[in-house]
């Protein structure tokens, strides 16, 4: 899948300004982010659900240049660049906190309808580092609004404000099966975004 550049417009920033941006994922990354500390080492389906408990799932999400696809048929994880081919089964994709199906919908509690993926040219970045410079490269890819809508980070203060929804989400996989997702926490134990510890539960 190609990788497009599209320009993207800044405001003149101050040269303090510029060193905050700088350090969104370092000094000042606790300052403005206050998820649950409910995290742990070991990646994948940590826990299994049950009938009246959620299970926990725990991936690396770091990379800008990967998607995490999750089965959960099988419980398998795969992460693969963006522009390698999709794996044969899964169920969500997760490329940072961005959210695609593999041809389902999803609803986010307290809505009354399930919205499907839609393709997007400029949602997901794969190069941060020009942004500086006034651009970011995007790939061309589906993506999900209403699941993505579980971390809202926003942007027009620097470093950004990121803040949980707390919300389910339940997706239709399409195929009969529904499961619940929340995004519980968006950072490891030291306080690096990036890492996803995401409660799942059979509907």
């Amino acid at each position: 899948m190609a990788i497009k550049v599209n320009r993207i417009c800044f405001s003149v920033m101050t040269g303090a300004a510029a060193m905050l941006l700088s350090a969104c994922n370092g000094l000042f990354s606790s300052v403005y982010d206050t998820p649950d500390a409910d995290t742990g080492s070991e990646f994948g389906f940590v826990s299994a659900a049950t009938d009246n408990t959620p299970g926990k799932i725990y991936i690396d999400a770091t990379d800008y240049e990967r998607w995490t696809y999750i089965n959960f048929n099988d419980m398998s994880i795969d992460t693969l660049d963006v522009n390698d081919p999709e794996p044969k089964k899964w169920d969500i994709a997760l490329h940072r906190y961005d959210a695609k199906t593999n041809g389902g919908s999803v609803m986010e509690e307290g809505a009354s309808e399930y919205v499907a993926d839609v393709w997007t040219t400029n949602v997901i970045v794969t190069d941060m580092s020009t942004m500086m410079d006034g651009y970011l490269s995007y790939t061309e890819s589906f993506y999900n609004p209403e699941l993505s809508k579980w971390l809202d980070v926003d942007k027009s203060t620097m470093p950004p404000i990121y803040t949980l929804s707390g919300k389910r989400y339940f997706v239709n996989l399409g195929d009969g099966r529904e499961v619940a997702l929340r995004l519980i926490n968006f950072m490891n134990e030291s306080g690096v975004k990036g890492f996803l510890t995401i409660e799942y539960q059979f509907m």
